[in-house]
């Protein structure tokens, strides 16, 4: 791929915008191209923590399981995205399994080669630490959802939060889900069954809540958020 390719994109990531030309050609410098297929793992959890990852297209999930094999999925990551976050901060192994859920080109930067760089150029530390600000952030309110929510609630803010981060608005007053979700891929998000989210959505179904069409998930973000009060 074109050096300028990679820059244009390194600089549209929140982490890298307000870097300098030369910042940002440091980083091209170190930066790699790897390609993935869907199903495809990028990585599992308990490989070494070796190096961080930026999305350039496609998707992926980010996910973790149990001594019984278990799932719990932890977030769905798309263009411009970062994983694992803790990469820069902590060594051993990664935490979650990532794999392809749509074809995806990943830029790849060895944690080596980049905490050599940021003894270069130390401002790019500062700009880190906000980002993993906003994404703790972000797993607290998970938290807080998980601990003060019951099932249904639980099922109605993961509707809402996947139309925010995954959605385009669409007629009638609906989102339209630009990543297709499976009903037990729904379930591992929050802990819970297949059955549990099969029978709540048909619920949201019939009160008008939710449709569904080629492309996925219609959710009416308003009617939703209605049943929380």
């Amino acid at each position: 791929m074109n050096v300028e390719v990679i820059k244009s994109f390194l600089h549209q990531i929140p982490l890298f915008r307000e870097l300098s030309d030369e910042e940002l050609d440091a980083i091209v410098n170190i930066t790699q191209l790897r390609k993935y297929r869907q199903r495809m793992l990028v990585f599992m959890q308990g490989d070494p923590l070796d190096r961080v990852f930026f999305i350039h297209s496609g998707k992926l999930k980010i996910y973790k399981t149990d001594l019984n094999g278990k799932e719990q999925i932890v977030s769905i990551l798309q263009n411009g995205e970062m994983f694992p976050h803790v990469g820069f901060f902590r060594q051993g192994t990664f935490p979650a399994h990532a794999e392809i859920i749509e074809d995806a080109n990943l830029f790849v930067i060895s944690i080596k080669d980049f905490e050599k760089m940021l003894l270069q150029y130390p401002d790019v530390s500062i700009k880190l630490f906000r980002v993993m600000g906003e994404k703790i952030i972000d797993l607290q309110n998970q938290l807080e959802e998980k601990i003060l929510h019951n099932t249904y609630e639980q099922i109605i803010l993961l509707l809402i939060r996947l139309g925010k981060k995954h959605g385009v608005i669409a007629e009638g007053g609906f989102v339209q889900l630009t990543t297709q979700f499976t009903n037990r891929e729904l379930a591992n998000m929050i802990g819970s069954t297949r059955e549990t989210i099969n029978r709540t959505l048909n619920q949201f179904k019939k009160n008008n809540m939710l449709k569904e069409n080629e492309q996925g998930f219609l959710i009416h973000v308003e009617k939703l958020k209605e049943e929380l009060f």
